[in-house]
């Protein structure tokens, strides 16, 4: 069995502060959750890799911002950005957010047409 390390990162407080409310709830530690979660990502990425399949890194791409949602949908041979959202739920990847200033341009914008 291998080791444990000990390693120092950040994370967004009410994000941490949610989390601790799940492991709270589901009787067990946010440590757990992070390594399940961990774990998860890099075997299939792994597996992903050891098939030559790019779909998965594809995906992590579209998810971190990398490619847009067109270039995501071409590389992996889809037309509709309903498959697009379908494969990342599946390889339990998160939506890509917007920067916060293209989110507060637009916000802007929006206020712009009120009268």
């Amino acid at each position: 069995m291998a080791g444990t390390v000990n390693f120092t990162g950040a994370v967004d407080k009410e994000l941490l502060r949610r989390a601790k409310i799940i492991a709270a709830k589901s009787d067990t530690s946010i440590n757990v959750l992070l390594n399940a979660e961990l774990r998860h990502f890099v075997e299939t990425f792994e597996a992903a890799e050891a098939a030559e399949n790019q779909n998965f890194k594809t995906l992590l791409d579209f998810s971190l911002g990398r490619v847009d949602d067109t270039n995501a949908m071409a590389a992996l041979g889809i037309d509709s950005e309903e498959d697009l959202f379908l494969l990342m739920s599946q390889a339990h990847l998160p939506m890509p957010r917007l920067p916060a200033t293209t989110t507060q341009a637009m916000v802007n914008s929006l206020h712009a047409l009120l009268p």
